[in-house]
């Protein structure tokens, strides 16, 4: 997989940094642990220029990034109402919980977003709920700039500095892939038992 990230770098450039990072975000065929990277590595060849590898890397998960955001918006938290009052068991969330996030997104939504940025396998989701409890574009934006532009120039870096030896940013970052994937796991079965649990209380 990474050396067709490496053809089509090679043949496009930055707009080839660029289109990958669009389609991470989109929908993650291939993870920006290995995109940045292998871009990185090209930098440090002299093959194309350290920041403007940053920069495209950056504007194309914003691109991303807005898409979902807009997207989630369009849809509006309201119109899962339903749904939520049928399937909140398993959604493990209730109305009234929609409502406290919406009032805590208000207050606490750019550094909900912006530190989302920076955590792997959560990073690309984090414009769903941002779009759907309708933070402001513009706080959305900021903090999804400033996230973005942190990964994707510490993953270019780690290509820069690591060069061939590149499949070890994917070592070092996996396990906390891995980690927060099963933190995400125990939450939510932790929430699934409790919802129960609270429901059956109330009755």
């Amino acid at each position: 997989m990474s050396d067709w990230v490496v053809r089509l770098i090679e043949q496009s450039g930055y707009l080839g940094v660029g289109f990958l990072m669009f389609l991470e975000t989109i929908f993650p065929p291939i993870p920006s642990e290995v995109i940045m990277p292998v871009a990185g590595v090209a930098a440090a060849q002299g093959k194309l220029g350290f920041i403007p590898v940053v920069l495209s890397g950056t504007a194309g998960a914003m691109l991303g990034n807005t898409v979902w955001y807009l997207a989630a918006r369009a849809l509006g938290v309201d119109r899962l109402r339903p749904v939520i009052n049928r399937y909140g068991r398993w959604l493990t969330i209730s109305w009234p919980e929609v409502e406290r996030a919406q009032r805590w997104f208000a207050l606490h939504g750019m550094a909900f977003v912006l530190l989302g940025r920076l955590v792997p396998t959560v990073r690309s989701l984090v414009s769903v709920p941002a779009g759907l409890l309708k933070l402001r574009f513009r706080t959305f934006f900021i903090a999804s700039l400033i996230g973005t532009a942190i990964w994707t120039a510490f993953l270019a870096g780690a290509g820069y500095k690591l060069q061939e030896n590149v499949a070890e940013v994917g070592k070092m970052i996996g396990p906390a892939s891995n980690g927060v994937l099963i933190a995400l796991l125990a939450i939510y079965f932790w929430r699934l038992w409790t919802h129960r649990h609270q429901k059956h209380s109330e009755e």
